[in-house]
This record gives structure tokens, C-alpha cells and sequence, in this order.
């Protein structure tokens, strides 16, 4: 047994790594066919890849597209029917090198070109909407901006709903993320910086920021980070997210924040973060990202400030309910039934004597119940979930309660954990995970279980960092300036006086 675990742990050691493209950068021939040749081999014929072979100044050149990401109109109109023209004809120039200086500097008029000699770029600019320009005897290919795809209209993000902000949430083209950023910050500082990871799907990844709020410690690991990513595809944003935390990191709580919204994305930058955008995710990342934010919303900055302190006390009340609760119910109606008042006891000692289970398989049991009828409402089309979640709520729990399986009590303390868990949901997966843990505890070794759990969580939280920013700053370690905008929100007079960077941050460990 312990021969089969040690060659896993060998294997994962060993095992070989992406790493980045080995391939050198392969330089455009001078032979057009040559490298009419080279695509088609590359796209092994695939059907999406388009040839138009043509002659400028009796020149042989092509124009290579890939179909489905460029505007055909935008091509014919600006690009084919420019090239094709009667002046073309009459041009006495014959040299390739010339001709294509003309048609780059004169003839097409197009904000986004780019000249590229290698072949490596060329592929990735084709994939990326670019038509192709390759002449016959020329090194250089010139690249055209004639994108043109479809995509998913901005609209409202489900996940962060607001009732007094905007509206507008994050598409999966990062060109349509970029605008939206931009369009709210008009700053020169703001700067966009384009990366590519991923060695197979060489996916276009941009970091967003404000050069003169940004530590240069922090945005270098950011770029070290993502550089050394050992990736070969990139499908969502948690590809990356992993690699952004810190390596060996095994605390249930993530320093990676998300978003969908550019409102809250232009508020993090602002304060010295960096925004990581990928191409084909509507969720940006946010590093670094502190505990306390998850209970922060953008209402919070559109309400008045006592109701938004109110609201930010109710969520960091959720929270320890919706994690504590169970444990503390199992734990107390196992070891210290006590400490219940009288009337509750003798409620839970009938509800208890009239179930099969003990109290800590009992909530187990409708936990696990109620986790398997959440992720069925979630992946069923959205009709039917709201039908299961109905049935769940109202046949299962009924039926259960009257065929005395399981008790009323029971079944009302994991209604309010439910309930209170959707209050913080970017918290929902390490309070559903530590929700077990605790039962468990609880109902093994009682109030001291919960408190020695409690007491390990709360050690991982405070001693988590990531970048040099400590996860649970503000308040571990102290910081005065930063608790104006934690626990309390304080009123826009006050926290436009002055603006604080999240290197700042009481025991960060940046420039």
C-alpha cells in the first residue's frame, strides 16, 4: 500500500510539464506556396481555414482567414476590393518588399494592422481574427484587424446583482471587457498589458492596472506567476486562479477575488490591486483579495452608510451561522443538553426519541440531502430547478418529518444555515465543506471539537498571505485607517480623504 502511494507521489514529481512553446519562431518564407503549404498543414486541412489566392501587380498573393471570427463585409469592402483596384493595375512598381511597403503604409488603411515575420504569430493572429496578407517573395505578412464574431450581449451578472449600480457585467471577448474598463477610467495611467498562457490553446490574457497605484513587487510575481503557469489549455478563469495563489496553499478560503462587474474591477485597481482579464470568461480576477471583502457589495457604496454597516453586520452574522450553527446544535444536543433552555430541550429530546439516527448522522444526513437537491436545481434547466427545489423544500421535508425520520429542530437549523450561506455566496464552498467538518466534530467530541476547529481555521486565516498582503487585514494584523471600511462603513466624506493602497495594508511585505 504504501509502495502504490509512494509511486503517486513520484509520478506527480516527475511528471512531465508543459512549460512554454520549445518550438523556435519559425521565420516566413519567401515562397508563397511554401507557406500556403505550411497552413494547411498546421489546420490539417480544417474547414474553417479560407485561402483567396489572388495577383497584385501581377504578384502572386493570398489572403488568409480563418471563417466564423472575421467580418466578410469589412474584408471584401477594405480589404480585397483596396487591393484589387484599377490603381493596383497601373502601379509600375513590380518588387514584392515594395509593393507590400505600399499596401502597408498607403493603400490599406486599417487602425489595427500589425507586420509579422514569424509564423508562430501568424497562426495566433489568424486565430484571432486577423486576415492574413502574404505576397510572393516577400518575409513579411501583414496582418488586418477585420474581427468579426459573435458573442453574448452585456447584460445584468446574475451573480452580482445590484439594485442602485450599473447594470453592465463582463462578456467572454477581453477586447469588449477592455472597452468597458476603459470607458469608466479615462486615465493614461490605466494601462491593459497582453500575455499569453497556455501552450495549446495560447489563450490572450490581459492585466489590467494603474501604473502609478500598482506595486512593481507585486504586478513582477503576478507576470512571474503566470509565465511559469504549467498549462496546456485554458477553458475558464480558475485555470489560472490556481497559480496565482500561493504555491502549497491548502486553506479553503481563496486570496483570488472575482467579479463580473467593471464597476468593481475600477474600484479594486484604484486601490494599487491588478485585474487579471482571459479571453473567453466573463469573470475577471482580483489580486491580492482579502477575506473581509467577501462581505463587501457595491450596494454598500450606494446605500446610506448606517444602512450599509447594518447589512455588513448581518453578513458577518451569516457567516458564523451558517458555519457554526450545525456543529454547535450536534455538539450541545450530544454532550451538554443542559445548556438548552428547558421548553427547546424537551422539544429536541422528543424530536431526537422519535428518530432512528443519532443527532450527528441525523444532520449529515439532511445536509447531504439538501447539497444534492442544490446542485440539482443548479444544473437543471432553470423551470425545472425552481420545481426541484419546491419538492425538495416542501414534499421531501414533510414526508421525512411525518414518517419520523428525521426531526423538525433538525431540519429548521439546516433551513437557517442554508439560508444564511446564500447571504455570502463567493463564501458558499468553504462554508458548505467546514459546515460538515464541524457536525462531525461536534458530534465526536463536542463544544471543545467545535472550538479546537475553530481555533485551527482561525490560525490558516490569519497566517494565509498572498503577495505579502495578509489574507485578514485589516483587522489581523490591526490596521485603524483600514477598519473605517470593514466591519462599519464610514460616509464618503470620510473615505475620500484619503485613499489607501492595499500595499499599505498593516504587515504587507511589498514596496
Amino acid at each position: 500500500m504504501f509502495n502504490f502511494f509512494e509511486k503517486i507521489i513520484n509520478y506527480y514529481k516527475t511528471a512531465p510539464k508543459h512549460g512554454k512553446n520549445s518550438k523556435q519562431n519559425r521565420k516566413i518564407s519567401k515562397s508563397l506556396n511554401e507557406n500556403l503549404i505550411f497552413f494547411k498543414k498546421e489546420f490539417d486541412q480544417s474547414a474553417d481555414l479560407a485561402i483567396r489566392e489572388l495577383k497584385i501587380c501581377n504578384i502572386p498573393a493570398a489572403v488568409i482567414t480563418v471563417d466564423g471570427l472575421i467580418d466578410k463585409n469589412m474584408l471584401s469592402n477594405n480589404v480585397l476590393k483596396v487591393i484589387m483596384g484599377e490603381e493596383f493595375r497601373e502601379l509600375s512598381e513590380k518588387d514584392p518588399e515594395k509593393t507590400y511597403e505600399y499596401l502597408r503604409d498607403k493603400a490599406i488603411a486599417f487602425p489595427d494592422q500589425i507586420e509579422i515575420t514569424t509564423y508562430e504569430d501568424a497562426i495566433i493572429l489568424g486565430t484571432s481574427g486577423f486576415a492574413l496578407l502574404a505576397l510572393e517573395g516577400s518575409t513579411r505578412m501583414l496582418a488586418i484587424g477585420v474581427q468579426g464574431f459573435s458573442f453574448r450581449g452585456i447584460a445584468e451578472p446574475t451573480a452580482e446583482a445590484s439594485q442602485r449600480g450599473p447594470r453592465e457585467g463582463f462578456v467572454e471577448p477581453i477586447r469588449i471587457n477592455i472597452t468597458m474598463i476603459r470607458r469608466r477610467m479615462r486615465n493614461a495611467k490605466l494601462k491593459f498589458e497582453m500575455l499569453q498562457s497556455g501552450t495549446t490553446s495560447q489563450t490572450a490574457v490581459a492585466l489590467c492596472y494603474i501604473t502609478d497605484r500598482v506595486s512593481s513587487e507585486i504586478l513582477n510575481e503576478i507576470k512571474n506567476r503566470l509565465n511559469n503557469a504549467d498549462l496546456a489549455t485554458i477553458t475558464t478563469s480558475g485555470c489560472i486562479s490556481a497559480y496565482l495563489e500561493e504555491e502549497g496553499d491548502l486553506s479553503l478560503f481563496s486570496s483570488v477575488g472575482l467579479t463580473e462587474r467593471p464597476d468593481t474591477v475600477c474600484g479594486k485597481i484604484s486601490e494599487g490591486r491588478v485585474a487579471v482579464l482571459i479571453d473567453g470568461s466573463s469573470t475577471v480576477l482580483i489580486v491580492p483579495y482579502l477575506f473581509v471583502e467577501n462581505f463587501h457589495t457595491i450596494d454598500d457604496y450606494s446605500s446610506r452608510p448606517y444602512f450599509a454597516t447594518l447589512n455588513r453586520i448581518l453578513k458577518f452574522l451569516a457567516f458564523f451561522v451558517a458555519t457554526l450553527l450545525p456543529g454547535l446544535y450536534v455538539g450541545l444536543g450530544t454532550f451538554n443538553p443542559e445548556l438548552f433552555p428547558g421548553e427547546l430541550l424537551n422539544k429536541i429530546a422528543l424530536s431526537v426519541g422519535a428518530t432512528p439516527f443519532s443527532l450527528m448522522l441525523e444532520t449529515l444526513t439532511i445536509h447531504f440531502i439538501y447539497e444534492i437537491m442544490r446542485e440539482a436545481g443548479l444544473r437543471l434547466p432553470q423551470t425545472l430547478g425552481h420545481a426541484v427545489s419546491i419538492v425538495g423544500g416542501l414534499v421531501i421535508g414533510d414526508a421525512a418529518i411525518n414518517s419520523g425520520l428525521i426531526g423538525a429542530p433538525t431540519l429548521m437549523v439546516v433551513a437557517l444555515t442554508a439560508i444564511c450561506s446564500y447571504v455570502i455566496p463567493t463564501l458558499y464552498e468553504p462554508i458548505a465543506i467546514l459546515r460538515f467538518l464541524f457536525i462531525i466534530f461536534g458530534g465526536l467530541f463536542g463544544t471543545w471539537g467545535i472550538m479546537i476547529l475553530f481555533s485551527a481555521v482561525l490560525i490558516n486565516i490569519c497566517s494565509k498571505s498572498n503577495f505579502g498582503i495578509p489574507f485578514l487585514s485589516p483587522i489581523s494584523p490591526f490596521g485603524a485607517f483600514g477598519m473605517r471600511d470593514t466591519f462599519i462603513r464610514a460616509s464618503w466624506r470620510t473615505l475620500s480623504k484619503g485613499r489607501g493602497n492595499i500595499q499599505t495594508m498593516p504587515g504587507a511585505e511589498t514596496d
